[in-house]
């Protein structure tokens, strides 16, 4: 039986989270993934420009598992905000197997703020799928705020997920619904003068 021909990317990242977890991010070398992965540092350079590459093509595998999981599976009747939850929380859940090296990654990143502005790039194009995915309005100026509020919500909540060592994840849920809720607040309170800036669907009544 022939044997199934593995994506060359798909090892380099495989081999950068591997690594990342055992000796972290900051001092991980591309040419120690490169041997890691079984590929040589040209073939390295071909698929990745670096290790920021890297992890921005790790964060897509993750929006596109997660649209796909979520094709048929995402009840429209729910209010937004009970949709955006469950995206999210899927995200989470998506994520976790990955949480010990995410976990070095991130140590290493809040102390490099060229690493961070990097990162941030590629999160602002993760959470404006996400409230797509959650058939929440991303376009104009209105939709720029809902996906800064929202990377700001998923910021504050990762490091609650990274301590989370309940089953099923009831610290990061209960996290994350507050944090929800306080934001909706917020942008519904905007939206008394600008309906538009409600975090819920277009007439929507706001959720107290």
């Amino acid at each position: 039986m022939a044997r199934k021909k593995v994506d060359p990317r798909q090892k380099i990242i495989d081999a950068s989270f591997e690594l990342a977890e055992v000796k972290g991010w900051r001092q991980l070398a591309l040419p120690e993934i490169a041997e890691a992965a079984g590929v040589s540092l040209a073939e390295l350079y071909r698929h990745f420009a670096g290790k920021q590459a890297i992890l921005d093509a790790f964060s897509q595998s993750i929006d596109s598992a997660l649209l796909d999981e979520l094709e048929d599976d995402l009840e429209l009747e729910e209010p937004a905000r009970d949709r955006l939850f469950d995206v999210l929380m899927r995200r989470f859940d998506l994520l976790r197997p990955h949480r010990d090296a995410l976990a070095r990654i991130t140590h290493d990143q809040a102390s490099d703020p060229l690493a961070l502005c990097g990162s941030l790039r590629q999160l602002l194009l993760s959470m404006r799928w996400m409230l797509e995915a959650a058939r929440i309005g991303t376009g104009g100026l209105v939709g720029a705020v809902r996906v800064k509020a929202l990377v700001a919500i998923y910021l504050s909540v990762i490091p609650v997920w990274l301590r989370d060592e309940t089953a099923d994840q009831s610290k990061t849920m209960a996290a994350l619904d507050a944090r929800l809720r306080r934001v909706e607040a917020v942008l519904n309170r905007l939206g008394r003068s600008d309906p538009g800036a409600r975090f819920e669907d277009p007439g929507e009544a706001p959720v107290n």
